[in-house]
């Protein structure tokens, strides 16, 4: 049997088995195993092809339009990358231990910094800035029922403690949903147990091979638990802040007073708690672990929650002469968050050093630092996403220009930096076009090689040259993260440093010898605010075209697809990981169909199939997996995986891969932009990488191909007659003491149900 596997974007099954006539085997609506109709009867005589079968696994990626939303959590997805990215490090468990920490810190202050974007919008610049000044309520009639000047409707909500606590919703509520979405998927996706297995002997080399690697249900739980205790407490903890403060001064009231330090301690014993749970404890992949912590579960976001109802009652107790003047004091916090970013970033980065110096690996992208950048990355993502909303909804509150303070001076300095950035890749983007077409001319004279004795046609020979030239871009990714990580850093620490400078208050560092630099920064923050506009927009509606068309799909997939792939280890609120179920899926069928028939199996994936299909592979008992032939094709296992993954895609695990499996034959172009040779460091072993197909088939018009033919580039491989002739050597390469196929029983009769 072959069992199909196809890549990103998805397919229907008909066209992965070219037939119209298919039928589920198993699975349900949302992956499942399908057959050509007339392949779903066993078979009465032996047959010289193997049967197909294609698993589809589109849905677990794709869904209706509003799933466009995951976009919003982009940098929680890209700091759960920097978990995985770590470099190679045989017999260090302390120090990965300690990356999986810092990465897991670092995840917790993105988390910190986006409900502080909230309150800063909903408590600061709303209810205390905008519903505190009589001109800016009276222009936002929404805002009148809480308004503080007389005139204007105020009430019982003008009180600015009441104010606070009523604008608390909007950010506690954001921190619900986060709960309720990782919730949700996580009963969708990390609930499927893999198969019950024994242990191997435990090496670094074949990580995934491990039974509990795709079960990661008790550290999303408790992740997820800890940073809504987080996030809540942030809210908690920006409520109470302006009213202890008020309480704290010369001639407060004693009872407020003892009470504001009661509760100060009991968020800061729950914030070490939180912290704690995320300190403690990382994922277990040895073991199948099924526990779950109900109680740590269950009581950790109930006790933040109980105590911000606490604190909302606290905040909103009536204390006279109180007013809402100047901004809420959120500058010392969002400083704190953006250093210790700093901070764990620099010790990652340290700590990711160390690991490749101890064992280097030359293919790794930035020689080990990949998940530090990475990190940086998601950090500098956050903050700029912070400060632009920020600013965007400040722009619009103060239309009459009368809001008193505008945002913090950090978030305002963060949204200035994205110009430069912008124009640091323009300028990357113009040395990498120039490179490109250098490639290109270069390729045209190897082109003409490759066709000796047929007439030369410019045209077709520069398209051709074009794309090869274009393929090659995928391997200068380590350049722009490295470009992109120092240019961020570097604006970030000025980011920092100019928001230290300029004091509370904007205008504070107004001095006439800084004229011209102070309007330059300020062109360029007020230019990245409707960048940061525009961006969201930008995202929202490529998000809704990748999951309603195909083709908008395959150009933002191969990032979405990566980021996916990996499982929730370090953020419990980044998207949910396809892989927790495609993997067991594939795993499953293979296991129960070799032990029920005998018979042998290719196991073909194609892109992002090809790693399903080979981290299935490693999933198998040892005597399964020596019953199967790996067939990869547009496969990124080394060109994007190994480099950027080196812990478990690196060298040694694709060497360890290709011991385990009876065999295995890889097939890619040069046209590729995505596929690569896999590069197994063994001599002893077989070849695994197939030469490169010729692509286009032909170069002119043939008797073979009397049209013009395609250049296939990262699609249909099937269509070269080389596909047919590698998946027949494995076949044949196969161990022939197998036995023989035993007749396949009927399927259950809800399977014909449902394949009907």
């Amino acid at each position: 049997m072959e069992l199909l596997v196809h890549g990103v974007g998805g397919t229907t099954p008909e066209k992965m088995l070219g037939d119209p006539r298919t039928v589920r085997i198993t699975g349900d609506d949302t992956a499942a195993v399908f057959r050509r109709a007339a392949d779903a009867e066993p078979a009465k005589a032996p047959r010289s092809e193997p049967v197909q079968e294609a698993y589809v696994w589109c849905n677990l990626t794709s869904g209706d339009s509003s799933r466009a939303l995951w976009l919003l959590l982009l940098p929680f997805m890209v700091v759960n990358l920097a978990h995985w990215m770590r470099p190679a490090a045989a017999g260090r468990p302390r120090v990965i231990r300690l990356y999986g920490l810092l990465v897991r810190l670092t995840a917790l202050t993105l988390t910190i910094l986006l409900v502080a974007a909230a309150c800063e919008v909903a408590l600061d610049l709303v209810a205390w800035q905008c519903a505190g000044v009589h001109d800016c309520a009276r222009r936002h009639s929404w805002l009148t029922f809480s308004a503080a000047a007389p005139g204007v409707g105020g009430g019982w909500w003008s009180l600015p403690g009441r104010r606070l606590a009523l604008a608390a919703l909007v950010p506690a509520a954001l921190v619900v949903l986060l709960w309720y979405l990782s919730r949700r998927t996580w009963s969708a996706y990390e609930s499927h147990r893999p198969m019950d297995r024994e242990p191997e002997p435990e090496t670094d080399a074949d990580a995934l091979a491990r039974p509990g690697f795709w079960y990661g249900r008790r550290i999303v739980a408790r992740l997820r638990a800890a940073h809504t205790a987080a996030g809540l407490l942030t809210v908690a903890a920006a409520v109470a802040t302006p009213a202890a403060r008020f309480d704290h001064r010369p001639g407060g009231p004693a009872a407020l007073n003892v009470l504001s330090w009661l509760l100060t301690a009991a968020l800061l014993a729950s914030a070490a708690v939180a912290v704690g749970v995320v300190c403690r404890r990382g994922r277990s992949e040895n073991l199948l672990d099924q526990r779950l912590d109900r109680h740590l579960v269950r009581r950790l976001p109930l006790g933040a929650l109980g105590l911000l109802l606490l604190t909302a009652l606290y905040t909103g107790w009536s204390r006279p002469g109180w007013h809402s003047t100047g901004r809420l004091p959120g500058d010392p916090a969002f400083g704190a968050l953006m250093l210790a970013q700093g901070l764990l970033v620099i010790a990652l980065a340290v700590v990711a050093r160390d690991l490749h110096r101890r064992d280097p690996d030359r293919r790794a992208g930035m020689r080990g630092l990949g998940g530090p950048a990475v990190a940086l990355l998601a950090c500098a993502l956050g903050g700029v996403m912070s400060g632009g909303v920020a600013q965007r909804v400040a722009g619009w509150l103060d239309g009459t220009g009368t809001l008193p303070a505008g945002p913090p001076v950090l978030l305002t300095w963060q949204a200035s930096t994205i110009p430069p950035v912008l124009a640091v890749l323009l300028l990357l983007a113009v040395r990498l076009g120039t490179g490109t077409a250098r490639l290109a001319r270069a390729e045209r004279a190897r082109i003409r090689h490759e066709h000796p004795g047929e007439p030369e046609d410019a045209g077709r020979t520069r398209t051709i040259a074009h794309v090869r030239a274009m393929a090659t871009l995928t391997d200068r990714a380590p350049l722009v993260v490295a470009v992109l990580t120092a240019t961020t850093f570097l604006l970030g620490a000025a980011a920092l440093a100019g928001a230290i400078a300029t004091g509370k208050t904007p205008d504070a560092a107004a001095d006439r010898s800084y004229d011209v630099l102070q309007a330059v920064a300020e062109t360029s923050q007020a230019l990245g605010s409707w960048l940061v506009g525009f961006g969201f927009l930008l995202f929202v509606t490529w998000g809704r075209r990748a999951y309603k068309d195909a083709a908008a799909r395959r150009t933002i997939g191969i990032l979405w697809d990566v980021g996916t792939f990996w499982p929730r280890a370090a953020h419990p609120f980044a998207p949910p990981c396809y892989a927790e179920r495609a993997v067991p899926d594939l795993t499953w069928r293979m296991a129960t169909w070799t032990a029920r028939t005998g018979g042998r199996l290719v196991l073909s994936g194609h892109s992002q199939g090809s790693v399903l299909a080979a981290a299935a592979a490693w999933q198998l008992a040892p005597a399964t997996r020596k019953r199967i032939a790996l067939l990869t094709y547009g496969c990124p296992l080394e060109r994007l995986y190994g480099r950027w993954f080196p812990a478990h895609f690196g060298p040694p695990a694709l060497a360890s891969l290709h011991r385990d499996v009876a065999c295995w034959g890889n097939l890619y172009r040069r046209t590729d932009p995505i596929g690569g040779p896999v590069r197994i460091p063994d001599d002893t072993a077989p070849e695994v990488d197939h030469t490169p197909l010729q692509d286009p088939l032909a170069y002119g018009r043939t008797p073979d191909h009397p049209l013009p033919a395609p250049i296939l580039g990262h699609s249909d491989y099937q269509a070269d007659p080389a596909f047919a002739e590698e998946r027949l050597r494995l076949l044949s390469r196969l161990r022939p003491e197998l036995p023989g196929q035993r007749p396949v029983p009927a399927e259950p009769a809800e399977h014909r149900a449902d394949a009907g």
